[in-house]
């Protein structure tokens, strides 16, 4: 079931929110949500959330004793490592157990060993989030949870199940137990919905449909103009698409009284990669300072350990992406990057006039989504090729035609795209903020403009949703 789908929009969510408006008390929402949440996940394939609860089991079992201050450091860092390990052991046997065996069996002629397992979806996201809790409780940075029904309901809970964002255990924890549903925030979460589920149907997917179009799949037929013009679609693409799903979650967290951190801050506006990676998918980057970069060491170590934290970080970042090399090699890529940033640019950084930076940084992001599409590392070289004017044709390199008859497809689609280079800027949202900020009568006309925009793009989304055949999210499948 996806939040752009008519079974959602139209059944599940109503029914939903209906419940939990009409339940009595607190304890009767989290029930309510906790049981939606586990037939939201079981809709696709039931057995997958025996997976989702084995997790959940054991971080819950590991983190209990965690409360006992008779037990030694020893003890608790055992039990830690035992959460932490055996939680992971279900992510690593699903995503990345067929890579690894039959990377190694690879360097010994036999690359087939192990055929891959089907990835039950959202587990790199849950099983996070489960970790998040065991740490937390460990560091003392939250108590322990006696109740594994609301346990599982943070690691369930359908807004942010699938892909994100991270919530970290510290920051739901008090939410679980104190919260309220109010008109204000009901009616913000709700547009925030709208606006999400817009930037999905109308923006992400039909990039999708115009890549599709643009047959950038077959990278020995790509031209000058079509490799360009195919690498900032998939940019376009994989912002609209994810960032939309961020906005949804936030907004249904919002709308059921949950508030839920910023998952993107106009990445495509950042001025460095180091920019860059604070503004995109921000509960990753804050689970890996927190929980991996943080306890290596960070940056209070010498010149070499600090290169390798990052490098470790990085790797991991694009190895939780999926079990392919072209996502190690999309993590290493940004690792060797922030490391010139900081150790090599330093401080002369801030000297670049600010456009250029930010050409550079959208040059150096647009390469890395290359290799991230293709996860044949070689159509990834072959794309990047011509975009400099080199085709790869039946194994031999040669000059790449500058353009073909696929031209006309950036003439057919120039205003929608100008459209989404304006809704990559945050001019909108600066906009609707000076006038929210006037006096209570403007705001009250903000308020009544701003729900009547989201109907209407609601019902422009449900109008366009009936026509396309193109829905999935793109993290779905991490």
């Amino acid at each position: 079931m996806v939040f752009s789908g008519f079974t959602f929009l139209l059944l599940f969510f109503p029914v939903t929110v209906l419940l939990v408006l009409i339940s009595r008390n607190l304890r009767w929402q989290n029930a309510v949500l906790l049981i939606t949440s586990l037939f939201f996940y079981a809709w696709g394939e039931p057995k997958w959330i025996l997976a989702m609860l084995a997790v959940t089991a054991v971080n819950y079992l590991c983190a209990l004793p965690l409360q006992n201050e008779t037990l030694s450091s020893g003890v608790k860092r055992l039990l830690l490592s035992i959460g932490v390990l055996g939680g992971l052991a279900f992510l690593i046997y699903f995503k990345y157990a067929a890579f690894f065996v039959n990377t190694v069996g690879g360097l010994f002629g036999r690359p087939n060993l192990l055929a891959p397992v089907a990835l039950p979806i959202g587990i790199s996201f849950y099983t996070f989030q489960a970790l998040t809790y065991t740490v937390d409780v460990y560091r003392k940075k939250a108590p322990v949870q006696k109740n594994p029904l609301k346990l599982l309901l943070y690691v369930s809970c359908f807004p942010q199940l699938i892909a994100g964002p991270i919530v970290q255990y510290a920051d739901i924890a008090p939410q679980i137990d104190n919260r309220k549903i109010t008109a204000d925030g009901y009616i913000r979460g709700f547009r925030r919905f709208c606006i999400g589920l817009a930037k999905k149907i109308l923006l992400a997917n039909l990039c999708g449909s115009v890549i599709a179009e643009l047959g950038m799949a077959d990278t020995g037929t790509l031209t000058v103009l079509g490799a360009w013009f195919g690498a900032i679609l998939y940019s376009l693409q994989i912002y609209f698409d994810f960032s939309a799903y961020s906005d949804m979650a936030i907004g249904i967290g919002r709308m059921l009284g949950f508030t839920y951190k910023e998952n993107f801050n106009y990445p495509y506006m950042a001025d460095s990669v180091t920019d860059f990676w604070r503004r995109w998918h921000i509960s990753l980057g804050a689970f890996f300072r927190d929980y991996v970069y943080i306890p290596l060491g960070g940056n209070r170590v010498g010149k070499l350990r600090f290169v390798l934290n990052l490098l470790i970080v990085w790797g991991l970042t694009g190895l939780w992406h999926g079990a392919s090399w072209n996502f190690i090699l999309w993590g290493l890529l940004y690792g060797v990057l922030l490391i010139f940033e900081k150790l090599i640019l330093g401080k002369r950084l801030s000297r670049i006039p600010s456009v250029i930076r930010r050409i550079f940084t959208l040059l150096f992001v647009m390469l890395g989504w290359i290799i991230f599409y293709y996860e044949d590392v070689r159509l990834g070289l072959t794309h990047i090729g011509a975009l400099f004017g080199i085709a790869r044709v039946d194994g031999a390199w040669q000059a790449a035609p500058l353009f073909d008859d696929k031209w006309l497809l950036l003439l057919k689609y120039a205003l929608p795209l100008l459209f989404m280079f304006v809704a990559c800027t945050p001019l909108a949202k600066r906009i609707a903020e000076t006038w929210e900020n006037r006096h209570r009568i403007r705001r009250c006309g903000f308020d009544l403009a701003a729900t009547i925009v989201s109907v209407a793009l609601l019902a422009l989304s449900l109008l366009f949703l009936i026509g396309q055949s193109y829905n999935s999210f793109i993290y779905f499948r991490f």
